[in-house]
């Protein structure tokens, strides 16, 4: 006689699924702002905009990102508590580029078998990467599809969603020429290039994910799962305290694709390169790949997370603000005149 299939015989644990609401509402529990009238469990999450009745003009941002290959090192390391801080940050970073105040986030995770303690992991790191951002996580997807993925391994995405202030928003006709321009330090590789990383460390180079290199001062492992860094609460005081004509987060494209987006086209942004400190990992990679300057710049942070233009008088001030938050800062260059662009020399 053929036994009875069920959808957990196909491989769907609904079960597992639904154990797993109460403890990512527990976890979720206290990012939730005033504004979160329900959260996690629904089939939405109501959010109301407090705040926006103080607001002239009020507008909505919203970032969607993922973490891309990076989530192949958590896979070989087993360690999925930092992959969701990064995912937090790879779309709170795009959206207080517009001077948006984060409000709430929304994650999605599929996998082929749901693993409950990598579940839980990952949503511990994206309520950790919330409260850094001070937004608050209010809901998701966990979609258990067979055969998609292969066995221990997902993929993972997030949904931002900030406000500001219409008359706030930097706006590229603003900038002049003369503006400063200033980078805000990295931790490290971030979220971006590990299809190259990949390539060159583990790959060519055969590097372990376990050895302890010395260039570094820890594992390879611990350095490529440095979680991205969240900017939200300090750039938002640099808003509030200067007037930041333009900003922008640096992810895939490095400063020559990501810079000039914020920037009008008859203006050009000069860099000096010797003005910040690039961190031991990007010249690793540099050296073993054989990876000429001119890729680097277009692939990699570089050491620098965010960049921020200023009026030359303010510049000093900025640097000074961000370094009372514990963070490196550099003036890194000026905006001159020319074809909308990027120069680094």
């Amino acid at each position: 006689m053929t036994a009875r299939l069920t959808y957990k015989s196909a491989g769907v644990d609904i079960g597992l699924k639904q154990s797993l609401i109460p403890l990512f509402r527990r976890l979720a529990r206290p990012t939730a702002g005033a504004h979160v009238l329900e959260g996690i469990g629904g089939f939405g999450a109501l959010i109301g905009l407090n705040g926006a009745q103080q607001m002239r003009a009020p507008v909505l941002v919203a970032g969607a990102d993922g973490v891309g290959t990076k989530l192949k090192i958590a896979f070989a390391t087993g360690r999925h508590d930092t992959i969701g801080i990064d995912c937090v940050a790879m779309c709170v970073n795009d959206i207080v580029c517009h001077n948006a105040r984060p409000l709430f986030f929304l994650d999605y995770i599929g996998a082929g078998k749901l693993d409950r303690a990598v579940a839980l992991a990952i949503v511990k790191g994206i309520a950790r990467g919330c409260a850094l951002a001070g937004m608050s996580l209010v809901g998701g997807e966990t979609a258990q599809m067979p055969g998609l993925y292969r066995p221990g391994e997902y993929d993972l995405a997030g949904f931002a969603v900030g406000i500001a202030e219409r008359a706030q928003i930097p706006h590229p006709v603003r900038m002049r020429a003369g503006d400063a321009i200033i980078g805000l330090a990295a931790d490290g590789l971030h979220s971006n290039g590990f299809s190259l990383v990949r390539k060159v460390l583990l790959e060519r180079a055969r590097l372990k994910l376990d050895a302890h290199l010395a260039d570094l001062g820890r594992t390879l492992g611990d350095e490529l799962l440095r979680p991205t860094r969240i900017y939200a609460k300090s750039v938002l005081e640099l808003f509030a305290r200067f007037p930041i004509r333009g900003l922008a987060n640096i992810t895939g494209g490095g400063l020559p694709e990501n810079l000039p987006r914020v920037m009008p086209p008859q203006l050009h942004a000069h860099i000096e390169r010797a003005s910040w400190p690039v961190p031991p990992i990007f010249k690793m990679i540099a050296r073993l790949g054989k990876i000429d300057q001119a890729e680097m710049d277009r692939t990699f942070n570089n050491g620098l997370g965010m960049v921020a233009i200023v009026p030359q008088v303010h510049a000093a001030a900025v640097v000074a603000q961000i370094k009372s938050r514990r963070q490196r800062a550099f003036i890194i260059g000026e905006i001159v005149r020319g074809a909308r662009g990027v120069t680094i020399a």
